[in-house]
């Protein structure tokens, strides 16, 4: 680091089981910062990267993380993909040095924290939105397939298995809480499972007893739901299966080949399909290779952007110890809505977690979309359904369901 250049931090679990994620992380820090230098920098000073591995993203590891990149690198701010496990202990040393952390971690643990003493944690945004809204937002999209004739569901029957992981728990009860209100029935409690280990078998031997219409699983390692999935397919139930984000993942894909066609999977930030996303696509492969995620880089890509235009309205940066100087850089990220190559990001006033769309609010331009994808063949995009006006594809009966004559 040198008075030239602005450190800027990144935590992410590049040696763990979301390690895929993290080298998309990495990718989509890469290249904002190379676009922002490009330009200058910010008001005149190129950003310098520091990256820290966190492992299995327990608290212990991105603590120690957030301390080496404040204490060894003198980082202006944190920017990075999500640490699934550390459930805001990273907030405490971060909010000691007085610097700005903007994070992906998708926990509605975040909005408690934060609204627990603004003061103190004025540094702190999500730049997403909370898990919480997967679930609510699941049980909608299924509602809109139905009323808008795109599916005729068998019955109305949902279950759901979830992962162990507050972040999953959180999204299975959240579906859980809104299938009365939409006129759904939920057959049992969510099975909560460990890992890709459990006796798949009789776990859907228990469900396929209950006949659901839809199944949906809150587990989000990539490699735990090709597991899965692979397993579903030995005897699919003819239902409609749908598998949390990391599902989105290439390394899914290669995992499951043509069996994932059908499955769908959502992400509360990705890349809509317009102008803005599809460059943003085209560039990342092109620069990362073909097998890369666009849809997971353009998370901290999009903080990192914002944070360097909050910064200029500022009118600079400050290190650890300079908490007035990050105070005004904080208001502008509240202040500024973003247009990013993911939508909207608008940060909420007293969350400071981004609000999305159409779940919070109806408006398009205030809200980041819920995306929606159907799964298509290993070397083929996915199918972008909902929501509207994002969407470019229909949605599609599932092969095991048109196989089987039901729908």
């Amino acid at each position: 680091m040198t008075d030239d250049t602005i450190p800027i931090g990144s935590m992410i679990p590049l040696s763990g089981p979301s390690a895929a994620d993290a080298r998309e992380f990495r990718n989509g820090m890469l290249m904002a910062a190379d676009e922002i230098n490009q330009r200058s920098g910010i008001l005149g000073r190129k950003i310098e990267l520091f990256f820290e591995d966190t492992g299995s993203q327990s608290a212990p590891e991105v603590v120690r993380a957030a301390r080496h990149l404040i204490g060894h690198h003198n980082v202006h701010a944190i920017i990075n993909g999500y640490n699934i496990g550390s459930q805001n202990s990273e907030y405490e040393v971060i909010a000691d040095a007085g610097i700005i952390y903007i994070h992906h971690n998708t926990l509605l643990q975040h909005h408690d924290t934060v609204m627990s003493d603004p003061d103190r944690y004025f540094g702190c945004f999500m730049g997403d939105p909370a898990e919480y809204w997967y679930g609510q937002g699941f049980i909608k999209f299924l509602s809109w397939l139905r009323e808008t004739g795109q599916w005729e569901p068998r019955n109305s029957r949902i279950a759901i298995i979830s992962g162990n992981k507050p972040y999953s728990v959180v999204i299975a009860n959240a579906m859980a809480s809104a299938t009365g209100q939409f006129g759904w029935d939920l057959v049992k409690r969510p099975i909560v499972v460990k890992s890709s280990t459990e006796n798949w078998d009789e776990i859907l031997d228990d469900i396929r007893a209950h006949d659901p219409a839809v199944l949906a699983t809150t587990q989000f390692y990539s490699g735990d739901l090709a597991r899965f999935h692979l397993k579903f397919m030995e005897n699919p139930l003819p239902c409609l299966l749908y598998l949390q984000y990391g599902a989105m993942h290439r390394t899914f894909s290669e995992i499951v080949g043509d069996k994932g066609k059908g499955a769908i999977v959502g992400t509360v930030i990705g890349l809509p399909r317009d102008e803005i996303g599809k460059n943003f696509s085209r560039m990342y492969t092109e620069r990362f290779g073909a097998n890369s995620t666009p849809e997971v880089g353009c998370q901290p890509y999009t903080s990192l952007h914002h944070y360097a235009i909050a910064a200029a309205i500022a009118g600079r940066t400050g290190g650890p110890g300079e908490a007035q100087v990050n105070r005004q850089v904080a208001q502008c990220l509240l202040n500024y809505t973003y247009r990013s190559v993911a939508g909207t990001i608008r940060y909420h006033p007293k969350w400071q977690s981004v609000v999305p769309y159409p779940d919070a609010v109806r408006d398009p331009s205030l809200g980041l979309p819920h995306l929606f994808y159907q799964i298509q063949g290993p070397d083929q995009e996915r199918a972008l359904i909902a929501p509207e006006p994002y969407a470019d594809s229909q949605f599609e009966l599932p092969p095991w369901l048109n196989n089987a004559s039901v729908g």
